[in-house]
């Protein structure tokens, strides 16, 4: 995994801070202060981009939609095809919540 140069205690520290979170009003709340506008923006694209990949959308539907460049749905599909599955993973999580 890329993200193995970065793993530590600080790495750690964040990724427990979220599994923390008690539900998405907090998520809201804490991002808000973690992060800028356009950063929060970016990784919900990202999700969005790969949801929309997995059901076979087009770049240029993806494109129209989302205002994700080729590059970033390029990553992603990169992400989906050759990356730990945690897209896919976290999505049917997600479907299967809302089913419930």
């Amino acid at each position: 995994m890329q993200i193995d140069k970065l793993r530590g205690k600080t790495l750690d520290q964040l990724f427990e801070a979220i599994l923390s979170l008690q539900d998405v009003e907090e998520c809201y709340r804490f991002f808000d202060d973690l992060a800028t506008m356009n950063e929060v923006q970016s990784l919900a694209q990202r999700l969005e981009v790969a949801r929309m990949l997995e059901e076979g959308h087009t770049y240029q539907k993806i494109e129209a939609d989302t205002g994700a460049s080729t590059a970033t749905i390029s990553r992603v599909k990169r992400a989906l095809n050759y990356g730990n599955d945690m897209y896919t993973e976290v999505l049917d999580r997600v479907q299967s919540y809302k089913m419930d």
